[in-house]
């Protein structure tokens, strides 16, 4: 049976509601709350995404971005985020659409999300990912530590 109102697609797009609204609550913070911290992965050449190309040039895939310490100028709108981090101790702005993100976590408190991009539907957020099932780096540890590998398979939703 054809699904014609796309539930998948609506449930996605209500998920990625929830990456949103948890940035919005650190926006409005003024910085993060608690322990929490997070572990966004985006597809670096989705549509929209914008950043230096000598980051996309390194990261042609994914890229994992950690938020927990230093951070800048997070502005959290309805369609996408920015925010400033060092990478290698050089600041660099980021505009990452909620489209582009294909996973969230929360270590703080085990939670976690993985998005549904290029599987092949009609109703993908994205097109086909390129090289799909490469794990992403981290980089641009938001701590101020500059480039670090973190494993986190201990959160991926398998």
């Amino acid at each position: 049976m054809t699904d014609f109102i796309g539930y998948e697609g609506l449930t996605q797009a209500a998920l990625r509601g929830v990456v949103r609204e948890a940035l919005r609550k650190i926006e409005d913070n003024g910085g993060m709350l608690g322990d929490h911290h997070f572990y966004i992965t985006f597809i670096t050449k989705a549509p929209g995404v914008k950043m230096a190309d000598h980051l996309i040039e390194r990261f042609p895939h994914e890229m994992t971005i950690v938020v927990q310490h230093q951070f800048w100028d997070l502005e959290v709108e309805d369609a996408h985020f920015e925010v400033v981090l060092k990478f290698a101790g050089v600041p660099q702005h980021l505009h990452i659409p909620y489209a582009a993100v294909s996973r969230f976590v929360d270590p703080s408190v085990n939670f976690g999300l993985t998005f549904e991009n290029g599987s092949g539907g009609d109703n993908d957020v994205l097109g086909p990912v390129a090289e799909p099932g490469q794990d992403a780096p981290i980089v641009g540890v938001a701590d101020g530590t500059g480039d670090t590998v973190v494993n986190l398979d201990a959160f991926r939703k398998r």
